[in-house]
C-alpha cells in the first residue's frame, strides 16, 4: 500500500512473514520519488528484509551494519529482529571502520548495482570480515547482465559465499527470492576462505 506524503515523498508499506509462530511485521519506510535512485526501495532490498525477518533469532542482540542502506527497509527489520543497527551510505566509511570489530552481520541489498562499484564494495566487505573473522555479510544481488559476476572478485579478495562459510549458513530462501511484481534476486552469505 503507498501513501502519497508530498509531492517528493510516498510511504510504501511491506509486510513480512516467516515460517515460525510468529506474527507478521508490518514496516512502512518513506521513499523519495526523485531521480536520484539512492532513496528507492529496490526489490532486493525487500528480499533481504524478508531474509533477516526469516533469520531473526540470529540477530537477537547482535550488532548490524548496513552498507549502502538508502531507505533502510533491512536495516529496521533487523532492529524489529532485536539488533543494534549501524546505517552508512556513504563513500567515506569511518563509521564503518570504527564498528566493524563490533559487528556480526554486515548488510547489503543490491550494493552491486554499478559493475564499476563491485571491487570497492568487496575490498570493504574484505576488510570488515579480516577484522572480524567471525562475521557474515548478508548481501541480494538482482542479475542485471549476464556479463556481470562477483565471482572472480570474491577469490581475489580471498572471499567465498555461502557453502564454504566457517558458520552455518542461513537455510535456503529461495521461496522469498521472487517478488509477485519484481525482477529475481539471488540471496546469498559471504565470509572470509
Amino acid at each position: 500500500m503507498n501513501e502519497p506524503v508530498s509531492a517528493r515523498f510516498v510511504h510504501k508499506t511491506f509486510t513480512f512473514e516467516s515460517h515460525a509462530s510468529t506474527l507478521p511485521l508490518t514496516v512502512s519506510i518513506p521513499e523519495v520519488l526523485d531521480l536520484q535512485y539512492g532513496m528507492y526501495v529496490w526489490p532486493c532490498a525487500v528480499v533481504l528484509a524478508q531474509y533477516v525477518w526469516i533469520a531473526k533469532e540470529k540477530l537477537q542482540k547482535k550488532t548490524v551494519l548496513e552498507l549502502g542502506a538508502g531507505v533502510s527497509l533491512p536495516g529496521v527489520v533487523a532492529a524489529k529482529c532485536g539488533a543494534q543497527v549501524i546505517l552508512s551510505d556513504s563513500a567515506e566509511l569511518p563509521l564503518c571502520q570504527n564498528n566493524c570489530k563490533r559487528s556480526y552481520v554486515i548488510l547489503g541489498s543490491d550494493v552491486f548495482y554499478e559493475p564499476e562499484d563491485f571491487e570497492d564494495v568487496l575490498v570493504t566487505i574484505s576488510f570488515l570480515l579480516k577484522r572480524n573473522p567471525y562475521a557474515q555479510f548478508w548481501t541480494t544481488y538482482q542479475e542485471r547482465s549476464t556479463d556481470w559476476s562477483v565471482e572472480a572478485l570474491l577469490h581475489k579478495w580471498n572471499l567465498n559465499h555461502s557453502s564454504s562459510c566457517k558458520e552455518e549458513p542461513l537455510r535456503t530462501v529461495a521461496d522469498v527470492t521472487r517478488q509477485p511484481e519484481g525482477p529475481f534476486c539471488s540471496v546469498f552469505t559471504v565470509c572470509r576462505l
